[in-house]
């Protein structure tokens, strides 16, 4: 079996404090960075889950992908649970059963816009599991 070298694993990216946006035509712009920052970072185009990670102020994370056609999914860690209400007004989408959101393209500004004043921290994720089973 082949194992890659240590040097062929790609680094986390390190977490960088937020910067909070003003309007919606900050978000497109940190949206579009972010977006090109992500597509520099993926060195490797196996990996799967790779998106951000926001660390809230209040505590917790939640983990965001978004894929080849916009679809947004969220992982929304236990310790972030109490940012759901926001969500679901950010987005106009009700709370799932679990931890996992599965979103439409179009909440996207809506939901970072949302989220702004939360936010302590991100960093770029390479690779995160979003098809486990959440609890």
């Amino acid at each position: 079996m082949d194992f890659p070298d240590i040097d062929d694993i790609p680094a986390e990216p390190p977490q960088r404090p937020w910067i909070v946006l003003a309007d919606t035509y900050d978000v497109e712009a940190w949206i579009a960075n972010y977006n090109r920052s992500l597509q520099a970072a993926i060195v490797n185009p196996k990996l799967q889950g790779y998106g951000i990670c926001f660390h809230l102020h209040e505590g917790g994370e939640i983990f965001l992908h978004t894929g080849g056609e916009g679809d947004i999914v969220l992982d929304v860690e236990p310790e972030a649970a109490w940012v759901a209400p926001l969500l679901t007004a950010a987005t106009g989408h009700p709370a799932p059963a679990g931890r996992i959101w599965q979103l439409p393209s179009e909440v996207l500004t809506q939901l970072i816009f949302g989220l702004n004043s939360l936010i302590g921290s991100s960093r770029l994720v390479l690779s995160h599991d979003f098809r486990i089973k959440k609890y």
